[in-house]
């Protein structure tokens, strides 16, 4: 086969599992080209909170926090259990086992981490669960990339020096004293790296640019609006693939392999009726997950798996056509709120993880027809910082559209909203008499560490529960929306590509959301998408150069 140019390593994508290999790989002394489909960089990775769930991991250990092996594969197995294939115990294993090796590879070439310390697991009473296993990276000074960060879709996200671990307390800067210490902290940050002549961003903007440094460093080639279009397979084996740059094709040689991890098809609309039946879902995913990675790992003999579920989530429409939906986490759980069907009724815990969540709205809108809402009373926007409605022309264009409506009374506001009035001034009536309570007696809100961590410590006797009594009052439209899908290729333990009858693809990897993701139908804790893409993407390195994991066999059980 004649090819246009070889490499070692071909890897399609630049978001967190792409690099995770790339960097990997580079540093076991391999050549590897990038591949990214659009004209930008970073995927949904540069646009996320940034976060990595990552079990047992080193920082923990420095820092004499309790965590073990064996207390987050108890975790996996009652948060996760068995969802199938992608979610085998040997695959859970895999996860866990690699976390440490990728954490001190990519602090061995520069990147800094920090904890969340406070951010539960989103089950953390379960038998495994625990509290700070998050990690991140510190803010980043884009100006170490050079040019590269005119081209990142980090500029999609909160392209300013914030970190996830920030948020918890900065809903509150101007209602708690410990929220207004910590927006003062980040007001001083962002002046200090101004005043300094840094340019730097936090949260998944400052992953990507991190690791896109680190690439660069390790002499990786990458290279914008080169779609992989064929992975090209002999005799059992993916030796290269066609990419198209410019109107040009190109076959690229891959000696030792092909990591897939392009993302997943959260924007095709044809892929998301078919595994999933819905359609004009409000995606915060990147615009070009199309699924071409996985489609181009199919096509190659690729079985796949969990195509019927994605990171769901309740969101907020776009403002304008072609916009980005806003996807709730915070606000959903602060008091003086509550989400209700299209009869006006609740129907699950507001504060629960968005996974959850949205599982919970997709099965309620098949039995109850009409739109969802989050309601509110004025102190909801008085005390606490809502990043939905952060920008005014965003806010007055969902008031324009009927996506956003206001009334001086809950009567008032139902008719606005389209549903009867008797039934959510009930509904209303009877969540108030559960905050004098304290307790949830319909879904619990507030019982878990997990819904406590965006509440109002104020706020008593539950911090999640705030009554819902003077006006004026809010409803803003939710609907199901989601992060990325996460059925993707079947990979086994060490990220290689399965097909139908479980033989390897020899020489074909994937990771992230192009892979079926570990995590099954569930989210066990802040960044379950992203901290297994580094792992799963980590591994797939390792095994191209040769090289495993302490104690695992490198050939692995297949054949």
């Amino acid at each position: 086969m004649k090819t246009d140019i070889d490499v070692d390593v071909v890897v399609a994508g630049t978001g967190v599992a792409a690099f995770s290999a790339a960097i990997t790989a580079a540093d076991q002394g391999l050549t590897v080209l990038m591949l990214e489909s659009t004209e930008k960089w970073g995927g949904s990775s540069a646009m996320s909170g940034g976060g990595l769930w990552l079990p047992n991991n080193p920082l923990m250990g420095r820092a004499g926090v309790d965590d073990s092996r064996d207390a987050a594969l108890t975790y996996l197995e009652e948060t996760v259990g068995d969802a199938g294939p992608a979610t085998s115990r040997e695959r859970k294993e895999a996860f866990v086992d690699g976390i440490a090796s990728f954490v001190e590879l990519a602090e061995k070439h520069g990147v800094t981490f920090a904890r969340s310390t406070d951010y539960p697991d989103y089950y953390p009473e379960l038998p495994g669960g625990r509290i700070g296993r998050a990690l991140e990276v510190e803010p980043f000074d884009v100006k170490r990339i050079d040019g590269w960060w005119d081209s990142s879709r980090g500029q999609d996200g909160v392209p300013a020096p914030v970190k996830t671990d920030d948020f918890w307390l900065l809903s509150r800067a101007w209602s708690t004293p410990g929220g207004f210490v910590r927006g003062a902290r980040v007001v001083f940050r962002v002046i200090g790296s101004a005043v300094r002549g840094r340019k730097a961003v936090g949260m998944g903007a400052a992953i990507t640019a991190a690791f896109m440094d680190v690439a660069q460093r390790l002499g990786v080639e990458v290279r914008l609006s080169s779609p992989v279009d064929e992975v090209v397979v002999e005799d059992g084996r993916a030796v290269a693939v066609r990419t198209t740059s410019g109107g040009t094709t190109q076959l690229v040689g891959a000696r030792k392999g092909v990591v897939l991890a392009g993302g997943g098809f959260d924007h095709n609309a044809e892929l998301r009726e078919q595994y999933q039946g819905v359609s004009g879902v409000d995606s915060s995913g990147s615009k070009g997950n199309l699924g071409s990675a996985i489609a181009a790992g199919r096509k190659a003999g690729a079985a796949v798996d969990l195509m019927e579920d994605a990171w769901w989530g309740g969101s907020i429409p776009p403002a304008t056509p072609g916009g980005s939906a806003a996807f709730l986490v915070s606000e959903r759980s602060m008091p003086h709120s509550i989400i209700v069907d299209g009869a006006g009724n609740r129907f699950a815990n507001e504060s629960e993880s968005y996974v959850d969540l949205g599982h919970h709205m997709l099965e309620r809108r098949k039995t109850v027809p009409g739109r969802f809402w989050m309601v509110t009373d004025v102190r909801h926007a008085r005390r606490y910082l809502r990043s939905y409605a952060l920008d005014p022309r965003t806010v007055k264009a969902w008031t324009q559209s009927g996506v956003l409506v206001k009334d001086s009374t809950i009567a008032g506001l139902a008719k606005k909203m389209g549903v009867d009035a008797q039934a959510l001034e009930a509904t209303v009536s009877r969540f108030n008499s559960f905050t004098r309570s304290g307790i949830d007696a319909d879904f619990a809100r507030g019982n878990s560490a997990y819904d406590r961590y965006y509440g109002d410590p104020l706020v008593r006797p539950n911090p999640n529960l705030g009554p819902l009594e003077k006006g004026p009052f809010t409803a803003v439209e939710i609907v199901p929306g989601d992060l990325g899908t996460k059925g993707g290729l079947m990979t086994d333990e060490f990220a290689r590509v399965l097909r139908e009858d479980g033989t390897i693809i020899d020489g074909l990897y994937a990771a992230g959301n192009t892979s079926a993701s570990v995590m099954g139908h569930t989210y066990p804790g802040p960044g379950s998408t992203l901290g297994p893409a580094a792992v799963f993407g980590h591994i797939a390195g390792l095994h191209l150069a040769g090289r495993a994991l302490a104690g695992r066999e490198l050939s692995g059980a297949r054949s």
